[in-house]
């Protein structure tokens, strides 16, 4: 049986780390370079980092806060936003990050997963997509969910999946911040889907939410949250205590 990794999220937007609820409404929470290194202290399995405007804004990630933060974790960093090319992964990858994440590059190229995936190998690309149901249909959305690409969520993770992402962020915008749990309904159609592992994001409010996520999808390899995590509602060496006593195998 797999360990099921707890993974908090950085979006970060002019350097500092920010959180709003359905991708609006974004507030200062902290410095991404103390809040990575507590998390890295405190039992996170992984950290991911998005640059969250980068695509909006039609700008490279910003690497030297990227830097910080890699240098002082000492877990798995999956960085994001902005990544349009082969260029943008090489300059993360040097950056420090262990994985690169791409969401709008991907939509705007459909062979950038494909290619990345040839350089740099299937563990390093992860597709992160952002879905909100439209007219009772899984919507793919970029730009940091501002922009409705018209295409089918479902299909269009399988086509990047058949590529080379050898992983996948479902981040429902639906429950993002929503904090009534994680999308169900849509990570069940994304693990029936693929065969890769599946980490589930928007939605988590208490530590119940992620005994639920693992009991109820047993395919979904990891939980990813940030307010719950930013704002100390769920503490995470807490949260994998209970899930350990909930028979949800994880890293202690």
């Amino acid at each position: 049986m797999i360990t099921k990794r707890i993974i908090p999220c950085l979006d970060v937007r002019n350097g500092r780390v920010v959180k709003g609820t359905n991708f609006q409404g974004l507030r200062d929470v902290a410095s991404p370079v103390e809040l990575g290194k507590f998390y890295s202290d405190n039992g996170a399995d992984e950290l991911v980092f998005y640059d969250i405007t980068a695509s909006a804004e039609g700008r490279r990630l910003f690497t030297d806060v990227l830097r910080e933060v890699a240098s002082t974790i000492f877990i798995p960093l999956t960085v994001g936003g902005g990544i349009n090319t082969l260029e943008d992964f090489d300059r993360v990858l040097k950056c420090g990050a262990d994985k690169v994440s791409v969401n709008s590059g991907a939509i705007q190229d459909p062979g950038l997963v494909a290619a990345a995936a040839r350089v740099y190998g299937d563990q390093c690309v992860v597709l992160s997509a952002d879905v909100k149901r439209v007219r009772g249909q899984f919507r793919v959305f970029a730009k940091g969910g501002r922009e409705d690409t018209g295409m089918e969520a479902i299909g269009w993770i399988r086509r990047c999946v058949d590529s080379g992402a050898g992983e996948v962020v479902l981040n429902s915008i639906d429950t993002d911040g929503v904090k009534g749990g994680f999308d169900l309904e849509m990570l069940a159609a994304v693990c029936e889907a693929v065969d890769v592992p599946v980490i589930a994001s928007g939605g988590a409010g208490c530590e119940e939410d992620f005994i639920k996520l693992f009991r109820t999808l047993p395919k979904v390899d990891a939980g990813l949250a940030a307010s719950i995590f930013h704002f100390g509602q769920v503490r995470i060496p807490h949260l994998k205590a209970t899930l350990a006593r909930n028979n949800i195998l994880v890293r202690l």
